[in-house]
């Protein structure tokens, strides 16, 4: 029974599920997909570290704005003279791009399943749908926003999930993914991509802002200690959820894909669910994938907004900005690029660009100078430091095997 305390606890939800849904955008969705149909249940172990990565990580972010007000583009932006907070803001662009382009690429291929609309119409009305998500966000505000974004995700859960009760994995291979291994360098690119698809650091940069004002009115009456321990479990919930659509993804290319031809694109996965699992499982495959990449467009557009704010000081309308970052997923597009590779591609630069949103956030939340009494623990700052160093280690390896292997 719900005490006059978990009323409101409970209305401190929500935050977290905005962030969690970029975790299961089309990118995740190719990459997790590629995994499982190419290394069986080899990458698991990648999926369930990269989740594990991700829950510390969105936790610290939510918890440095909570704390200081103000969001990490902020922070850094404060502290970086010109010069470097220009080419800082640049690198995050070049990460709120690759991450655009993965999430109306999969939209456009998700309404070209549905509807056989051509993939640049497709990519069009997918920002113009996002571009509406955002609106109700200022018109009703972020609580109603949430509730948007949560819709999205049962959806999608109920999609991605389907596969797992058609044809169930065998307890025994799923256990031995468990174990950390790779198969060559692809597996090591996708391993890459699969950590940047999860620990995405333009939700990085989010998440921080979405908690500034301390929840707004729903935060009225909690000390900021109440607020972080509902933030916690704020973050668990979400990221849990976003773990298990991940694995499950992976987990159905491993157990009914694996092998089989024509599973290098999302296209050939849908024929092949469709002909392995049935065409319902196909459908709902097909719908997931179109909420994912028009409820994540959604967020990737609000995180893109908030990194040129804190960094630079600037807000473009809305629309502007969303014609900017269009206009390299219509290129990609329009010049004939293989839309499911693209979409891997991509995830492997959002992986190349955590430790510049990562870095900034650890040495922050340890800092007793910004954080006062809820500064991090030598042993959460050990394990951010962990964090970065396992992301920074798979980035050096990528970029030597795809460069001297």
């Amino acid at each position: 029974m719900l005490t006059r305390v978990g009323r409101p606890r409970l209305g401190l939800l929500g935050p977290a599920f905005v962030a969690a849904v970029a975790y299961v955008d089309p990118g995740n969705v190719a990459t997790n997909v590629t995994a499982g149909s190419r290394f069986g249940y080899t990458l698991v172990w990648v999926v369930v570290m990269a989740n594990v990565m991700a829950v510390l990580v969105q936790y610290l972010s939510a918890k440095l704005g909570m704390v200081t007000g103000r969001s990490l583009a902020t922070h850094v932006g404060e502290r970086l003279p010109r010069g470097p907070r220009i080419a800082f803001w640049l690198q995050a662009e070049s990460i709120a791009v690759a991450t655009d382009l993965a999430e109306v690429v999969g939209g456009a291929i998700a309404l070209n399943l549905l509807f056989d609309l051509p993939l640049v119409a497709g990519a069009i009305i997918t920002a113009g749908v996002a571009m509406l998500i955002l609106r109700i966000g200022d018109l009703r505000g972020q609580s109603a926003l949430e509730r948007v974004i949560m819709g999205f995700l049962a959806l999608i859960a109920v999609g991605f999930m389907a596969g797992l009760f058609i044809d169930p994995p065998a307890a025994g291979p799923l256990a031995h993914g468990l174990v950390p291994t790779f198969e060559g360098s692809e597996s090591v690119l996708l391993a890459s991509g699969i950590i940047g698809a999860t620990v995405m650091p333009h939700v990085i940069y989010l998440h921080s802002s979405l908690t500034t004002t301390r929840l707004g009115a729903r935060g009225d009456g909690h000390s900021v200690r109440e607020l972080l321990s509902a933030t916690r479990t704020d973050v668990v919930l979400a990221l849990v959820l976003a773990g298990v659509l991940n694995l499950s993804l992976l987990v159905v290319a491993a157990t009914s894909l694996d092998g089989l031809s024509d599973t290098d694109t999302l296209e050939g996965v849908h024929r092949v669910v469709g002909s392995e699992l049935g065409a319902g499982v196909a459908l709902l495959f097909a719908v997931a994938l179109l909420g994912s990449g028009l409820a994540s467009t959604s967020v990737g557009s609000a995180a893109g907004a908030e990194v040129m704010h804190g960094l630079l000081g600037i807000r473009l309308p809305v629309l502007l900005r969303r014609v900017v970052t269009l206009i390299p997923a219509l290129v990609v597009l329009a010049l004939g690029a293989e839309p499911s590779r693209a979409l891997v591609v991509s995830q492997v630069v959002l992986s190349i660009g955590i430790p510049f949103a990562l870095v900034p956030l650890m040495v922050l939340t340890a800092r007793r100078d910004v954080m006062g009494e809820h500064v991090n623990s030598r042993a959460t700052t050990a394990a951010a430091g962990v964090v970065a160093a396992i992301v920074i280690a798979l980035n050096v390896s990528l970029l030597w095997l795809t460069f001297m292997g």
